[in-house]
């Protein structure tokens, strides 16, 4: 079956020239001209990957990007002319999992495409382990196979890319995981001095844990101009906290 992506944007020619060359390699493409048609349609055509371009009348694309991972983890790139470095970070900090800026080679869009795309589907080697590839720290549960999270048996959502940097972190349990590592493995290797890519992402993840946890606990410990380390820590317990019973 073929993956389908969603191109956004206001300006018809964006539209055409993306939407044909992209059926060209293969991918079934929907269309939208505004964020406001996508957020309507959404539930009817189920993306695989969303390009959303940012300036558009009416709702620009931040703030359908931000509706979006309300209720979505479907993968973003976000298609723009604005090449501020502010807006980049708004972007990953609203939860797009790419930044695309205008005029970009076909190749480069491609590249990009293929990447997020790549890191949403499960490997054969996560199929083959099944669900039992279960790594534990405290309250967070990391299901390598499932590609789930859980704190205290509820599951965390987490996007794609997200889920990407965690089980990196994961798989590496106490060992400290070097930022061009991380860059390379998630996003690809021509990030890998995108260090700000990386600072979204792990922001965003402590951020969720922490919203869910019980504890006071730092899950995710830096190591500054070297990466990041998940590290282990003992199961919390409500007894623990109030004492021994008399």
């Amino acid at each position: 079956m073929k993956q389908k992506i969603c191109v956004v944007d206001d300006e018809a020619k964006i539209l055409r020239f993306i939407s044909a060359n992209l059926r060209s390699v293969g991918y079934e493409v929907i269309t939208a001209d505004s964020g406001e048609e996508l957020l309507e349609k959404y539930d009817l055509i189920s993306p695989d990957l969303i390009l959303l371009d940012i300036m558009m009348p009416g709702r620009d694309g931040f703030y359908v990007l931000e509706e979006l991972r309300k209720f979505s983890h479907t993968p973003i790139i976000m298609l723009t002319a604005r090449s501020n470095p502010k807006d980049k970070v708004n972007g990953l900090n609203l939860g797009a999992d790419d930044y695309l800026t205008k005029p970009f080679s076909l190749d480069e869009l491609f590249a990009r495409v293929n990447a997020v795309l790549r890191r949403s589907q499960p490997s054969l080697a996560d199929s083959a382990a099944g669900t039992s590839s279960v790594i534990e720290t405290g309250s967070l549960q990391v299901d390598v196979g499932g590609k789930r999270i859980w704190i205290d048996d509820e599951e965390l959502k987490l996007t794609q890319t997200e889920f990407s940097l965690l089980e990196i972190l994961a798989l590496n349990l106490d060992k400290v995981v070097q930022h061009e590592s991380l860059l390379s493995e998630v996003w690809g290797p021509q990030y890998r001095d995108d260090v700000e890519y990386l600072r979204v992402g792990i922001a965003r993840i402590r951020r969720k844990i922490k919203e869910r946890l019980k504890e006071p606990e730092e899950y995710i410990v830096t190591y500054p101009g070297l990466g990041y380390m998940l590290k282990s820590v003992t199961a919390y317990h409500e007894k623990d906290v109030d004492g021994p019973t008399v």
